[in-house]
């Protein structure tokens, strides 16, 4: 948890940039009859039966001090979806940053092993150093702060029925091109002195 806090308590350098990334995924599901338009004092009406078109996958990467947002759609959430999406994140987003400091948390496919089992050798180890990972402790997601634009995505865009990943796709990219226009940023204030004393029963107690 310190960890985490002491790279939020960073200053803003764009040679290496900090960058929370989290995913989520959405289930995918087509009407099976035209909803009923709004008409005045009634809402738009759907019908409760509705068919099942899959899952897709949801990646967020965000820089809270930037106010920049990317967010990927993919069929799946494997170890080369993700090395994937992390080499764009590399090569086309931050090409010409020294180190790409990424917080993120610990599932088994967010780690330099994905690129090694997506690429060649000498590509992987090219990606594996353009990061510095940081990785949020056991039941501590809440300390991503790419968890909280995924909480806004899901509010905002992903809270009704979206049938297929095409119309999906598009909806993420409407709501991210927003986002980023209004460079809407994180002003995060919890602090480690802060995490000391109201998470004080989560330390070692010591004494004389």
């Amino acid at each position: 948890m310190e960890d985490v806090l002491d790279v939020y308590a960073r200053p803003y350098d764009a040679t290496r940039p900090m960058v929370c990334m989290d995913e989520t995924n959405k289930q995918l599901l087509e009407e099976v009859r035209e909803p009923l338009p709004m008409k005045p004092g009634q809402p738009v009406r759907s019908d409760y039966e509705y068919r099942r078109e899959g899952v897709a996958n949801l990646f967020m990467f965000f820089e809270p001090l930037a106010g920049w947002r990317r967010v990927n759609v993919t069929d799946r959430r494997t170890r080369h979806d993700w090395a994937e999406a992390m080499r764009e994140l590399a090569d086309v987003h931050y090409p010409h940053a020294e180190k790409i400091v990424v917080v993120l948390d610990n599932l088994n496919t967010h780690d330099a092993a994905s690129f090694y089992e997506a690429f060649s050798a000498p590509e992987a180890h090219r990606l594996a150093h353009r990061f510095e990972f940081h990785y949020t402790p056991k039941h501590g997601s809440w300390l991503n702060m790419a968890e909280i634009e995924l909480s806004v995505l899901g509010r905002q865009c992903l809270d009704r029925r979206i049938p297929d990943k095409q119309a999906l796709s598009a909806e993420v990219s409407a709501w991210e091109a927003k986002r980023n226009h209004d460079a809407v940023k994180v002003d995060w204030q919890f602090t480690t002195d802060d995490a000391r004393i109201k998470l004080k029963h989560l330390y070692p107690k010591f004494h004389d």
